[in-house]
């Protein structure tokens, strides 16, 4: 009874389930990849050995993204997307507290919860600025920050992270969506930061969310860690492939994130009375649309705590897009 008693706090999802027409819940790509792509790949996985374990820590994937970073692949570590890599990067480091700074990502809340351990959150500030992450940062074993912030859609300065990094605190950068920001990456920073992981995904830009690849990228004795108490095997065998013909293709990739960055721009144009400026490939909006879109058959994020009353919206292909701005003129005009 008690063990049920303690799993009732961990539900980190609300799925919805149904016959809707649009989806724009997930932060997604609406891109699938070309089937000329697909056809490739499918070549590839012909001469795959599907009855042999594959690389025991990944390495022929780790050596592809770290040409693709021009780091070493002793800097970067691969796992079942960034979720899977989370639990060890808490595992690895001593300390009393994780520190987040809300709304943010709740997985890393789940996560260190999971582990066992107590987290102290430093709200974001009314402009969605960073607090004082410093002094929470005293005795932390782990600090964890989004940039570009999911669901907030901005970045924080170099400067803020910078601070924070010089604490000697551990710090998580989680980066999942850096390549729809015109900002740039803070994965430099591990040339003068030992104590900075990197997050990074194919889920998002890359349009690869179904094959969950996400890696974490660091100094070497972190990543050291990290394999030591891995699972062996833990990426498996299809899913590296194609991350690794995708990287192959990074016009692809790169015509995709301007699409949506540009599509990203002209919902905001239409709804900057509503919507938060955003480095991402999602908005947030000022309006509690969510049961409004749902009669419509579009799916959006529905938000709470702080943002009661927002939601979160992917951005999605132009036609889906439309369909959305359509409803929300109704939902408007209805007001």
């Amino acid at each position: 009874m008690r063990f049920n008693e303690r799993l009732e706090k961990f539900k980190p999802y609300t799925t919805i389930e149904g016959d809707y027409r649009i989806w724009l819940n997930r932060n997604e790509s609406p891109y699938d990849l070309p089937k000329s792509l697909k056809e490739e790949i499918l070549e590839e996985f012909r001469k795959l050995p599907f009855n042999r374990y594959p690389h025991i820590t990944a390495d022929p994937l780790r050596e592809r993204i770290a040409s693709f970073l021009g780091l070493d692949i002793s800097n970067v570590v691969v796992g079942n997307g960034t979720d899977g890599l989370m639990p060890y990067l808490i595992k690895i480091f001593d300390g009393g507290h994780v520190v987040v700074s809300s709304p943010t990502f709740p997985m890393y809340k789940f996560y260190a919860e999971l582990e066992g351990v107590p987290v102290v959150d430093v709200p974001l500030g009314d402009d969605f600025s960073l607090g004082d992450l410093e002094k929470a940062a005293r005795g932390a074993r782990l600090v964890f920050i989004c940039s570009p912030n999911n669901p907030t859609g901005n970045v924080f300065e170099r400067e803020r992270i910078v601070k924070v990094l010089e604490t000697g605190v551990p710090v998580v950068l989680d980066e999942a969506y850096v390549e729809f920001s015109e900002h740039g990456s803070n994965i430099d920073l591990i040339y003068d930061f030992d104590n900075l992981i990197v997050l990074r995904t194919f889920s998002k830009a890359f349009g690869l969310a179904g094959i969950r690849v996400g890696y974490a990228v660091a100094h070497e004795s972190v990543v050291d860690h990290v394999l030591r108490i891995m699972s062996p095997f833990s990426m498996n065998l299809l899913s590296m492939k194609i991350a690794e013909k995708l990287l192959e293709h990074q016009d692809l990739v790169e015509e995709n994130v301007r699409t949506i960055v540009s599509e990203r721009e002209r919902i905001f144009q239409e709804l900057r009375e509503y919507a938060y400026p955003s480095q991402t490939n999602f908005l947030l909006i000022r309006l509690d649309i969510f049961d409004f879109l749902l009669e419509k058959g579009i799916v959006v994020r529905k938000l709470d705590g702080k943002l009661k009353g927002m939601v979160r919206v992917t951005v999605g292909k132009r036609w889906e897009n439309d369909e959305f701005l359509s409803a929300v003129r109704d939902f408007l005009g209805d007001l």
